[in-house]
């Protein structure tokens, strides 16, 4: 994740320096100057993803449910509904992919500790974005929301459960969404970066038939945690 923030930042670095004479020069060319005043604008975004999970357990462990987090793609539509010159409403639906490995602990072979969870996520999201002063090409913003995704890979209605090697998970799970980014206008377009912090309302946890599983029956509650890094086009 951190390679993906820096590369984030060599993005931002390597348009400003592409666009020396028009965006950072004391007196730019302004680009797209009227875009902002669309009521209704579309777009599409493309990025990376890294998901978490927050365990709560109904007593201390000993050791804790170990995740292994990896890098998702992203690719998604954006609605932007303009409110007043500074607050735009944006409907930003979008397919994410992502894998996380945990490995519980007290077994002995492998096979019954580690859970590959695979997830494909339908994300809803409804942002409100909070936009500070143009100045010249550049307008950085703020976003926060809430939504809903849903779990294509939940195994939510399988009758098999970690006894048979199968994590479930519940379909549909409701978030709240922060996050900060960047409008650079281009002569023919706008870029905007942006990097987003993910966490989930509901426990996503579906226990085993046993209550008194291995794996399930000591967690309270099993929350998703995520960055997103999107690349907006418009």
């Amino acid at each position: 994740m951190k390679k993906i923030v820096a590369f984030l930042l060599l993005i931002i670095a390597a348009s400003g320096q592409a666009q020396t004479t028009g965006m950072f020069s004391k007196q730019p060319i302004i680009n797209l100057e009227n875009f902002d005043k669309q009521r209704v604008y579309w777009g599409y975004f493309l990025g990376f993803n890294s998901y978490d999970f927050k365990f709560d357990y109904k007593t201390p462990p000993p050791v804790d449910v170990a995740v292994q987090t990896n890098i998702g793609f992203n690719v998604g539509l954006v609605g932007d509904l303009r409110l007043h010159e500074y607050f735009n409403l944006r409907f930003e639906p979008g397919l994410y992919f992502n894998q996380r490995n945990l490995t519980f602990p007290g077994f002995a072979k492998e096979y019954d500790a580690l859970r590959e969870i695979k997830s494909t996520y339908i994300h809803f999201p409804l942002l409100l974005k909070i936009s500070s002063m143009r100045t010249g090409n550049i307008r950085p913003y703020l976003l926060a929301g809430v939504g809903t995704a849903l779990n294509l890979s939940s195994n939510a209605e399988s009758k098999e459960d970690n006894s048979n090697g199968k994590f479930r998970m519940i379909k549909w799970t409701n978030f709240y969404e922060l996050g900060i980014g960047i409008d650079l206008y281009f002569e023919y377009f706008k870029f905007s970066p942006s990097i987003r912090g993910v966490f989930s309302f509901d426990n996503e946890l579906v226990p085993d038939n046993d209550p008194n599983s291995q794996w399930t029956s000591n967690i309270q509650a099993m929350q998703t945690r995520g960055v997103f890094i999107n690349f907006t086009f418009h």
